[in-house]
């Protein structure tokens, strides 16, 4: 292993030890010696040269070798850190405390046995060296990490400026809607987004598992699939989460990473709503505050978990009256902990929507977050939060409403027999399926 070049600076008036030094320095080929006679330049000289290790006698005429000590040691000094072996005619404990008070970092009585200085010289030189090269490594990492926070900080833009605006809400026929989200990290893996076109809103939320950086990125990858999807105007459940699913599956396998994320997108039209994909349990909210939990469980699959889930696909559907509504969430909320580590819980969550379900959409979240920030209290969180609510508006239903395109599914899963075959189906393909991942 080829040594690290040593770079010797000797300050003393007397030529005679120079040449001594210069002399027991000679056989060793990595080691390269400067003298400077004169205190008063010293600090010019190591400047110039960029010693590894400085050599300075204590007994000089043009300046006392203590308040040489304190030049090459003060704070603003290039020679602040440059490893100091200060050089004395005989042995004076006094003189040596107070020159390593001062900061010298070595005492040697001149002159020194040769072997002694060699090795001396060899062992502040290096650590000096090693003492470079990690303040270099370190600044390396701290423009690293701020080039990373940089480019955190623009993807918590940009998570943050494709979020619904309110504007957006406000203009769907039929819905109040409120939304909330808040990453555990610069950048979260939650996400929840609601588009309408042609009178029909699309609400979705879902979870990527953990958080950071590359959650990220698939967060926004699924919102930029999931937009399209319906740009193109795709309404059948099936062929929606099938499509979105390759996309997500294909990328996920490019990026040779291990992401997926659980998705539940409810498609909504005068009073009705079609509820598809797995994510956490759909609260369903009446208008005088009763609770209604819908399991998605057989209702989709993890998205890019497995490249092929349709067989796993169903849909429900879920009329609403005026003033009921339906609650979103992630896990971040009924998995939120408290100092004493207790989880919020769903039922807490369910409980606190129907006491406050008289008030608007946004009052509701307002009062669902604020209790659980009270749960949270100084703990840290440990997972993205996001909540949805939706109230029903009052509408007039249409008669020919059950011939709308937006639901030509439903009466496929009115006929219990291909349901229930669906299902079965599903739980097979889930089984073989992890049993393959095993």
């Amino acid at each position: 292993m080829e040594e690290d070049p040593i770079i010797v600076l000797l300050i003393d008036d007397q030529p005679m030890i120079a040449e001594a030094v210069r002399r027991m320095l000679l056989s060793e080929q990595d080691i390269t010696f400067y003298y400077c006679n004169d205190p008063t330049q010293a600090l010019k000289v190591a400047k110039s040269c960029q010693p590894t290790v400085i050599l300075q006698d204590l007994v000089m005429p043009e300046m006392d070798g203590l308040v040489l000590v304190r030049f090459l040691r003060a704070h603003n000094a290039p020679t602040r850190y440059i490893p100091l072996i200060v050089l004395s005619s005989k042995e004076e404990p006094v003189i040596k405390a107070k020159a390593f008070a001062l900061g010298a970092n070595d005492y040697l009585v001149k002159l020194p046995d040769k072997a002694e200085l060699i090795a001396r010289i060899r062992y502040h030189s290096k650590a000096y060296v090693n003492l470079l090269k990690r303040q270099e490594a370190e600044a390396i990492l701290k423009e690293d990490n701020l080039r990373m926070r940089k480019e955190l900080d623009m993807l918590h833009k940009m998570q943050r400026m494709i979020l619904p605006t309110s504007e957006e809400l406000n203009a769907i026929e039929g819905l109040e809607i409120a939304g909330y989200m808040e990453p555990a990290d610069e950048v979260g893996g939650d996400y929840y987004d609601v588009l309408y076109t042609d009178d029909v809103a699309t609400i979705a939320i879902g979870d990527v598992t953990g958080h950071g950086l590359e959650s990220g990125i698939l967060m926004v990858m699924t919102q930029t699939a999931v937009r399209t999807l319906k740009e193109i105007r795709e309404l059948d459940p099936v062929k929606f989460l099938d499509a979105l699913n390759r996309t997500i599956y294909k990328n996920v396998q490019r990026m040779n990473s291990e992401k997926n994320l659980t998705l539940v997108v409810l498609t909504y039209s005068k009073g009705k709503i079609s509820i598809s994909g797995q994510h956490e349990e759909t609260i369903v909210v009446r208008s005088g505050g009763h609770i209604e939990r819908v399991n998605t469980m057989d209702l989709g699959f993890p998205i890019g978990l497995d490249e092929e889930i349709t067989d796993f696909i169903n849909h429900t559907i879920i009329e609403l009256n005026e003033g009921d509504g339906v609650v979103l969430y992630t896990d971040g909320i009924p998995e939120a902990y408290s100092m004493d580590k207790k989880q919020y819980g769903i039922e807490r969550l369910c409980e606190v929507v129907s006491q406050n379900w008289q008030y608007s959409a946004e009052q509701v979240k307002q009062a669902v977050m604020a209790d659980v920030k009270q749960h949270i209290g100084k703990q840290k969180v440990f997972d993205d939060i996001t909540l949805v609510i939706l109230k029903q508006k009052q509408i007039e239903i249409q008669e020919d409403f059950e011939n709308e395109e937006v639901f030509e599914n439903e009466e496929v899963f009115e006929n219990e027999e291909v349901f229930e075959e669906v299902k079965e189906n599903g739980r097979k393909r889930k089984k073989l399926s992890f049993l393959r991942r095993s």
